[in-house]
């Protein structure tokens, strides 16, 4: 589906941008570089925008798994759609209503085919599936006995509901009804039954093969929503304890280590010495405003700031010698890697010279000046390699002169929705005013702004 407003937007985005570019760069044309940089960061969020736009799958209207340039997909792949990734997506639809990429009503009526999607698609005790078919809303199963709930995934897409119910409610009567269907989704959602009868939160269950995938999830990564969400449940609530013995291992998640100059106080699993894969600072907190954001175990704004400095120290430390890691192309975090897939970060077994781009441009928010430095280095002097149909590509390789044309809906959505929030801080505004949110939060011991 095309807008002819977003064909418009883009080619006036590109125009200013190219005319912006050919300023020579003086002191008396400091205002004319503003607004160059402005031009391409526009530019940047709507080329990623239109993912979940021009490229969603035409049934559900939910996000690809992953879009090739090439046309080369797996078997039985391209019309597969992702439940974490179509969270971030309805996000990302907000943030084009606000910045006039569309419409209100093309974005209401998008998200109302998202909503009805889900209503028919395959649930398991309220939680969709990591993988559905797009045309027919049944489950692909993620793995042999990963056929059934996804929790995690499901609470990305809740995550991103949450706001659009926010964002609609006390809207039109075609609006209002869209926000009372996305209640009912959320009061659906079983948390209470993915305690599996323990004080921790299982990441799967499956009709099939029931908890044998047995992953209860601990932290710290990047499901610290899924425990939020699953406290504030207005009907399928969790008490504190599982977040205190589960999620936090009773104290265990505590840690200290310090690189480049700067601490992290959470135990990052598998990368305790300088942080887990970027998306850690971002999935949980696309919503989750981490502004002040306090609890007895961390301060969640200085820990995801903290490590996504350590991220942009590590590249430019580069001690693996990787050719183009600098303080202008840095970034580290899950996506396609040189040999399939990854979850790449700073440490020496964990950084295989694969830089990400979703990672510097996600962590706006974070890092603004280093994510910008990355950002125009990315399309003034490497377009040609990095560059495509949505934005930038998922991820490259210098050092293996790697640049694959491809896609993944699970990086593409944190670049929008976090390049709202460092503009606007729309999704954080949205998500924190529910007061299921508030209510939940306060049962597990946090501090923010947005409670008072």
């Amino acid at each position: 589906m095309k807008a002819n407003r977003s064909l418009i937007i883009s080619a006036f985005l590109f125009l200013l941008f190219a005319s912006c570019n050919s300023l020579k760069k003086t002191t008396s044309d400091l205002v004319n570089v503003s607004k160059e940089e402005d031009a391409l960061y526009t530019l940047v969020q709507h080329k990623t925008f239109q993912y979940f736009w021009d490229g969603a799958e035409p049934n559900s209207g939910m996000a690809r798994e992953r879009f090739h340039e090439d046309g080369i997909y797996p078997a039985d792949d391209k019309n597969v759609v992702t439940s974490g990734g179509s969270g971030f997506g309805v996000m990302a639809i907000l943030a084009g209503i606000n910045q006039n990429f569309i419409t209100r009503e093309q974005g209401r009526k998008r998200l109302e085919k998202i909503v009805g999607f889900l209503q028919k698609a395959d649930r398991f005790h309220g939680a969709w599936s990591h993988w559905i078919y797009g045309e027919t809303g049944k489950v692909k199963p993620f793995g042999k006995k990963d056929d059934g709930g996804d929790l995690v995934e499901t609470s990305f897409m809740l995550q991103g509901l949450l706001c659009v119910r926010q964002y609609f409610q006390n809207g039109n009567a075609e609006e209002k009804n869209l926000a009372k269907k996305i209640d009912k989704l959320w009061k659906e959602v079983e948390f209470d039954w993915y305690r599996n009868g323990k004080n921790v939160l299982y990441w799967h269950w499956s009709p099939t093969y029931n908890w044998e995938m047995n992953f209860a999830v601990t932290g710290y990564n990047e499901c610290l929503i899924m425990y939020v969400l699953a406290a504030s449940s207005p009907t399928h609530s969790i008490p504190a304890e599982v977040y205190h013995e589960g999620w936090a291992k009773r104290g265990a998640i505590k840690d200290t280590t310090t690189k480049y100059g700067y601490t992290l106080h959470l135990s990052h699993n598998g990368a305790p010495d300088y942080g887990g894969p970027l998306f850690w600072a971002h999935y949980s907190y696309l919503g989750l405003d981490p502004h002040g954001l306090k609890d007895k175990y961390a301060d969640y704004w200085e820990e995801n700031k903290n490590q996504a400095l350590i991220n942009h120290g590590w590249c430019v430390d580069n001690p693996k010698k990787y050719k183009g890691y600098t303080n202008n192309s840095w970034g580290l975090t899950a996506s396609y890697s040189v040999k399939g897939y990854a979850a790449h970060a700073p440490g020496y077994i964990n950084d295989l010279g694969v830089i990400s781009p979703t990672a510097a441009l996600a962590s706006m928010p974070y890092t603004p000046e280093y994510s910008k430095q990355a950002m125009r280095h990315w399309y003034n002097n490497m377009k040609d390699k990095l560059w495509g149909t949505y934005g930038f590509y998922d991820a490259f390789s210098e050092t293996e002169n790697w640049y694959p044309k491809k896609y993944l809906a699970i990086d593409q959505g944190p670049i929008v929705v976090m390049m709202e929030n460092y503009r606007t801080g729309l999704l954080w505004k949205l998500f924190m005013s529910s007061p299921e949110i508030k209510n939940g939060l306060t049962k597990l011991g946090f501090e923010s702004p947005w409670i008072n």
